[in-house]
């Protein structure tokens, strides 16, 4: 019987060509994170406001001083305000009581206003609020309600020139009746921000 025996032999292993190879540069620019601007209001150091006599008459007794600065400043973005949005800053007088005699009072519609832009918009578009008087009239034509609830800085809506900084004041005055009583009277003013759209 014949056998026949088939026997593998190892050759020399056979190398694999050498890959082509290519470099893809990969590059990415991170900016800063964005912050979304924001509607505020702040009030100059002060030490509160002492109304001197000046300007009485026969008619009235009246008391002036002068507000201190406030300023409004809006870090928006024009795509971060909604349509129709704007923002006005709103005084609102407490009743004044006399030191050591709280019965003693004068109320909030004998305080008057007139605001003045100092820096800001030259279009109008951000505005000081109208002057008011007390409900003993100053004779000026100005609205003799008192500061209940008046608007001192007022932004007008769709307005790119809400962005900004814009500072007011405002001339007080206090002007009540010669019958007025005597004594040291405090009150506080307050100014609201308000942000409407």
């Amino acid at each position: 019987m014949l056998a026949l025996a088939i026997a593998g032999v190892a050759g020399p292993a056979m190398a694999a060509d050498d890959p082509d190879t290519n470099g893809v540069e990969v590059s990415v620019t991170i900016e800063p994170l964005r912050v979304p601007g924001q509607v505020s209001m702040t009030v100059a150091d002060n030490s509160g406001v002492t109304l001197t006599e000046n300007g009485s008459n026969a008619a009235a007794r009246q008391f002036t001083g002068t507000l201190p600065t406030v300023t409004v400043t809006d870090t928006r973005l024009p795509d971060e305000i909604p349509a129709g949005d704007f923002w006005a800053v709103v005084g609102q007088s407490s009743q004044f009581a006399a030191t050591g005699d709280p019965a003693k009072t004068i109320g909030p519609e004998y305080l008057g206003w007139a605001p003045h832009l100092l820096t800001g918009s030259t279009t109008g578009l951000v505005a000081p609020g109208e002057p008011v008087s007390s409900v003993v009239s100053d004779g000026s034509g100005a609205p003799a309600v008192g500061l209940q609830g008046q608007e001192l800085l007022v932004s007008i809506a769709d307005s790119a020139e809400e962005i900004g900084t814009h500072q007011v004041n405002a001339n007080l005055a206090l002007r009540t009746p010669v019958d007025v009583a005597a004594g040291e009277y405090h009150s506080t003013l307050t100014l609201s921000l308000f942000n409407q759209s």
